[in-house]
């Protein structure tokens, strides 16, 4: 058995090790404002439920290993003292994933994954409209553990509120049904877990910085054909494909005549069926065809 001293190797390997052993963890999906009223929205995995009466919730953002600097969240929630917390389902993943990208302070990230905000009823922040379960929280205390890189800050939130959509209770509306929520849950390295579905895996946007939702054109930012996770996918790329790009790719596979003649929604389920085998790049080329 390989024996390791947490103080002997560098934080990203106690870092992995952790959190590749630990779980697989929920997913708090954090909704805050900052002292401007800008909203900012970021996954966290050090997250759990800790207490029933007082109704609490913990989650954890991390300093960024990188340099020790805070990220918005943790600024906000110590500022402003309110979060809600949107727990995540299969439905919304890949657009949940699109948010953890390290976006600059005040882009708002319900703007780039395409999530709806919702007003909340007590506190400032936006619910997560796809969210089954919402919690709008009061922070009471926010515990620092280091201030190194990498350092957790425990934050303790008392649940003010709880909105759950019915679809996801029984029949009698008193508990939530386990086989209706499709959580998911973060496991060690870009996978994750998917309630009695197993393991799929969600490359991790840390390293680029995609484009997001925001940038789409129209009719594919209101497609009747590509979901939530089709989008969140489409989010992650770094930039479109140019003209020659495009054409070249048409004449190759000999699709232009099947651009030029087919409907917007033929045209998205080809692009869909090159997200579901995470060809993003592909599916951009096929999108953009007709506006090229």
């Amino acid at each position: 058995m390989l024996t390791i001293n947490p103080k002997e190797v560098e934080i990203a390997r106690n870092y992995g090790i952790m959190a590749g052993s630990v779980g697989p963890r929920p997913i708090a999906f954090a909704s805050t404002i900052n002292e401007e009223g800008q909203a900012n929205l970021a996954p966290f995995s050090f997250f759990n439920v800790v207490s029933a009466n007082p109704p609490m919730l913990m989650f954890s953002p991390l300093l960024r290993i990188s340099d020790g600097s805070a990220k918005d969240t943790l600024n906000n929630v110590s500022t402003q003292g309110e979060v809600v917390i949107n727990i995540v389902n299969y439905e919304m993943v890949q657009q949940m994933s699109l948010a953890s990208t390290d976006y600059a302070t005040g882009v708002n990230e319900f703007v780039k994954t395409g999530l709806t905000p919702l007003e909340s009823d007590v506190v400032k922040p936006f619910r997560v409209k796809e969210s089954p379960v919402q919690f709008e929280c009061v922070v009471k205390e926010v515990v620092s553990l280091g201030e190194e890189g990498g350092a957790g800050n425990v934050v303790l939130c008392e649940v003010v509120r709880m909105h759950v959509a019915e679809e996801v209770m029984d029949e009698h509306l008193n508990i939530i049904d386990q086989t209706k929520i499709d959580q998911v849950a973060r496991m060690g390295s870009n996978y994750y877990s998917r309630a009695n579905k197993g393991m799929f895996e969600i490359p991790k946007p840390k390293t680029t910085m995609g484009i997001g939702v925001d940038a789409f054109p129209e009719d594919v930012r209101t497609s009747n054909v590509l979901t939530g996770n089709d989008l969140g996918k489409l989010g992650t790329i770094e930039r479109l494909p140019n003209k020659e790009e495009i054409n070249s790719f048409l004449n190759e596979l000999n699709l232009v005549e099947y651009i030029k003649e087919g409907s917007v929604e033929k045209i998205h389920a080809v692009a869909q069926e090159y997200l579901k085998q995470e060809e993003i790049e592909k599916a951009w080329k096929v999108l953009l065809a007709k506006l090229n």
